[in-house]
């Protein structure tokens, strides 16, 4: 049999196997089979992910059980099993989890013994019509409710295993894609959901993030990293992006411009952020050309790709290549690779991005529009009726643009509404159960999944959010932005440690038992941005039970003690030591 017998499938199946013959043997000390592969580099779509495993193993070091699934047999070549095993009832077993999360879908046993499957909206904007049409999906082949998650993008839960492979092609046919959206690929690219429509933007977010997008989407070679990798663009917007958390983040700033250098908006970039392993994207003291975002971010990934840890999943995201080279050795990599210099520029020839509003994404806004405005509209933490996304979609084309906007604060936004109609949009909200008229604590709660459709989380995250907020309201009336973060476990997608009070669950010992319950350590003081900081612990091993009073009794001394009406809860907080904010909690009355 020739070459040209075998397709492109079995081609690349073949590499990623004879590679692994030759980088054992090479582990091994021995030679290279001669006539296998040539012994050579390998080629194709997959070989700079072939060519760092082996280097990994040269060196004598072990790679993870994922790398090695993603070298024997690589997930996107693996769909007709997928398919063919989910149409026969069948989940999936050891590293096919991981396998199939390439296509979207997790299995998420043991919390549901079902697949969750998580799309790919850019910039978290999609039209009333798609989003109609996943709500058909999510009742069809799913619980009949979807959640909106904290990279603005929508999740899809309980789907039984032989309808895993129609609701991903269900979701291709409405132009929506789940591929790469989970293990070790570059996430759903977040932007500002009020791009284009937002009086105080420098630039509309939205062709840079549906470029990277697509650019993604066509090029095999930017799947299976060595960890999952998270781009956001900031335009300069009144809606927080959080880009600061991600691996890259592009932030608007406009430049001076000289005789040299064109002036106007160009993007800061920052690079490492993780905030689940308390590091932000730090300014690299380089700025980029909006037309160039694109190849400046392939260029990073690849260097990443090249170079990032394959041999521990705890030490593999981006954050530790820059720890353990520096940010000029890496930026010197990151210009190898792009082919040219990047430009730098000091401080005083850039100006500082804007500021932002925290509670933009809800209520009524005026758009840059005359007579337009957006309605940002408050989801109990996320979560969505396939009956509300219907009723949600047809506001949208009644009254607005047609657009439903996403946000990283697990909400929508529904744009460029006649400010003399909002009345109305409200009263059709309220009617299926939802406001754009929230408290600032209910307007500022986040939560991820938690241990009901997590297997990782320890407790019940979205349900003990909604018991803060209905504990809270009735004693307090709070006259500032809070945001409180709940999040399931160490992963920290609610990013708990950015919330001003922020909850991670534990499993807390019940006394004289050698059982456990539900609970959580409760943090304060976190930020983003220009008041980017990570929380410190308050409370530790808090009973589930007890959160909502605990949470109430910090925001009660908050209030009692603050400075002045303009100080914000992180301010106070930060201005403390934890002794003292504790006994100020601990001494709250007048909430029972």
């Amino acid at each position: 049999m020739s070459a040209q017998d075998f397709s492109d499938e079995q081609k690349r199946y073949l590499e990623g196997f004879v590679s692994g013959i030759q980088t054992s043997r090479a582990a091994a000390g021995l030679k290279p089979l001669a006539g296998v592969g040539g012994g050579g580099a390998a080629s194709g779509p997959d070989a700079g992910h072939l060519e760092a495993m082996a280097r990994f193993e040269r060196d004598g070091k072990k790679l993870v059980n994922e790398e090695k699934a993603k070298r024997d047999e690589h997930p996107f070549d693996a769909y007709k099993r997928l398919k063919r095993e989910a149409l026969g009832g069948a989940f999936p077993k050891g590293v096919d989890n991981f396998r199939w999360r390439f296509h979207g879908l997790y299995y998420v046993a043991p919390a549901q013994d079902s697949f969750m499957c998580r799309m790919r909206i850019p910039n978290g904007i999609l039209n009333h019509w798609q989003f109609s049409a996943v709500a058909d999906l999510a009742e069809r082949f799913g619980g009949g409710y979807t959640h909106v998650t904290t990279r603005a993008n929508l999740q899809i839960r309980e789907i039984a295993a032989e309808n895993g492979p129609p609701l991903i092609e269900g979701l291709a046919e409405i132009g929506l894609t789940p591929k790469g959206s989970g293990a070790d690929n570059i996430r759903n690219v977040t932007g500002s959901p009020t791009a284009g429509i937002d009086p105080q933007e420098l630039i509309d977010s939205r062709p840079y993030a549906k470029a990277w997008h697509h650019h993604i989407l066509n090029d095999r070679s930017l799947y299976g990293l060595p960890r999952k990798f998270n781009v956001a663009f900031d335009g300069g917007g009144a809606v927080p992006v959080l880009e600061d958390t991600n691996d890259i983040s592009f932030t608007a700033i406009r430049v001076k411009g000289n005789t040299e250098t064109e002036g106007g908006v160009w993007f800061r970039l920052g690079l490492g952020g993780i905030t689940g392993h308390r590091d932000f994207a730090r300014p690299t003291g380089v700025f980029v050309k909006p037309s160039d975002a694109v190849a400046v971010a392939d260029a990073i990934v690849r260097v990443f790709i090249a170079n990032g840890d394959r041999t521990n999943r705890q030490k593999a995201r981006m954050k530790y290549v820059l720890d353990e080279w520096g940010f000029d050795k890496f930026l010197t990599a990151v210009e190898e690779q792009l082919g040219s210099p990047l430009q730098r520029f000091t401080d005083d020839e850039v100006s500082q991005p804007n500021g932002q509003d925290r509670q933009a994404h809800i209520g009524v806004h005026p758009q840059s529009q005359p007579g337009l405005v957006w309605i940002g509209v408050a989801l109990p933490v996320g979560r969505l009726s396939c009956d509300q996304m219907r009723t949600l979609a047809d506001i949208s084309r009644e009254f607005g643009d047609g657009d439903i906007r996403l946000t990283v604060w697990q909400n929508l936004l529904i744009s460029s509404v006649s400010a003399d109609r909002a009345e109305e949009v409200e009263a059709r909200l309220q009617s299926i159960g939802l406001t754009s008229k929230a408290s600032s604590i209910r307007a500022g709660l986040v939560a991820c999944t938690g241990n009901t459709g997590c297997k990782f989380a320890a407790s019940n995250t979205k349900d003990t959010a909604l018991a803060i907020a209905d504990w809270v309201e009735p004693r307090l009336s709070l006259d500032q932005p809070i945001n409180i973060h709940l999040t399931g476990c160490h992963h920290s997608c609610a990013q708990h440690y950015i919330g001003d009070i922020g909850l991670i669950a534990c499993r807390v010992p019940i006394p004289d038992s050698d059982d456990t319950e539900e609970g959580f350590h409760i943090l304060v003081g976190g930020g983003f941005g220009a008041d980017a900081a990570i929380a410190r612990e308050l409370f530790n091993e808090v009973r589930i039970a007890d959160c909502p009073e605990t949470v109430g009794r910090i925001l009660a001394a908050y209030m009692a003690n603050r400075a002045g009406t303009q100080e914000s809860f992180a301010e106070f907080s930060r201005r403390h030591e934890i002794d003292t904010l504790k006994t100020m909690a601990e001494a709250a009355g007048g909430l029972s």
